[in-house]
């Protein structure tokens, strides 16, 4: 399994909306509206990284608002 933080970057005013969305997209386990340079971090999980690129792709930043996406996987050192 292979957890990620997604940093979102939103249309001004679609932060919560944007978050509500995506909270209801199979794989993610939290999205929330934040401050700061991003306006929403979600947590996501998939079996393998592919698919969790094909997720970010296909699902996340088909969401209308927004702007931009960072990924970042979880790593246990």
């Amino acid at each position: 399994m292979v957890q990620a933080y997604i940093l979102i970057q939103t249309e001004v005013g679609k932060a919560s909306t944007v978050a509500e969305t995506i909270s209801k997209l199979p794989g993610v386990i939290q999205a929330e509206d934040v401050t700061g340079p991003y306006d929403v971090i979600v947590r996501a999980q998939a079996d393998t990284v592919d698919e969790l690129g094909r997720m970010v792709v296909a699902k996340v930043q088909q969401v209308d608002g927004i702007t931009r996406t960072l990924t970042c996987p979880v790593v246990h050192l």
